[in-house]
């Protein structure tokens, strides 16, 4: 019961804190979106160590990845190349990028993974009170989509929070009550949902 309230608690205080956001600019994006491709724009790439795929940004919440790039930039997340990738950037970048992958969407596509998907939904009930049905439909453009994403990075994502390797209260909180079959299960339940984000191979 602590945990719920805390969690609720959590929860209240960060969508109280929400602020506008102004959409970038989509061509711009593209522009500076280059370097980004490197690894965004090979579908299944995989990360060297820790192994995981790399996640698909096609169809991506917009206001989420600007959030993301600057959660590398500030040391919330810790990922030596995406820090000095996103070190790089300007805040103007860094929306008009946003913009740009988030105007990319593709057919509806869901990913197996190595949980048990009945299992993980069972479990899934907290997740998609903020993420939305299946996790597709996030309650704020700040949350990330997690339907139809790379199981072994939502894993590897769910594993980083719980480990501090991400720095984020809220996610902490719900990750730090979770065993590695949680997240596995958890992870193939998302992953195996349809949905239409996609990584971006026409740019």
């Amino acid at each position: 019961m602590k945990f719920l309230l805390s969690i609720t608690a959590g929860l209240t205080m960060a969508l109280a804190s929400f602020t506008s956001f102004a959409a970038g600019d989509i061509q711009a994006g593209k522009a500076a979106a280059t370097t980004c491709m490197g690894c965004h724009g090979a579908p299944g790439m995989r990360n060297a160590y820790p192994t995981f795929r790399i996640p698909k940004l096609g169809g991506q919440q917009e206001e989420y990845l600007a959030l993301a790039l600057k959660a590398y930039q500030s040391g919330e997340r810790i990922h030596p190349t995406m820090q000095a990738q996103a070190g790089a950037l300007s805040d103007t970048e860094i929306t008009n990028i946003a913009a740009y992958l988030s105007s990319l969407d593709a057919l509806a596509k869901s990913e197996l993974g190595d949980g048990d998907a009945e299992a993980g939904e069972a479990k899934a009930q907290v997740c998609t009170s903020c993420h939305g049905a299946g996790g597709g439909k996030p309650i704020t453009p700040q949350y990330p989509i997690l339907a139809g994403q790379y199981p072994d990075f939502l894993a590897h994502a769910l594993s980083g929070y719980k480990s501090g390797v991400r720095n984020n209260a809220i996610m902490k909180g719900f990750a730090s009550a979770l065993s590695t079959s949680d997240i596995e299960d958890l992870a193939a339940y998302f992953g195996g949902q349809s949905s239409t984000l996609s990584t971006p191979t026409n740019w």
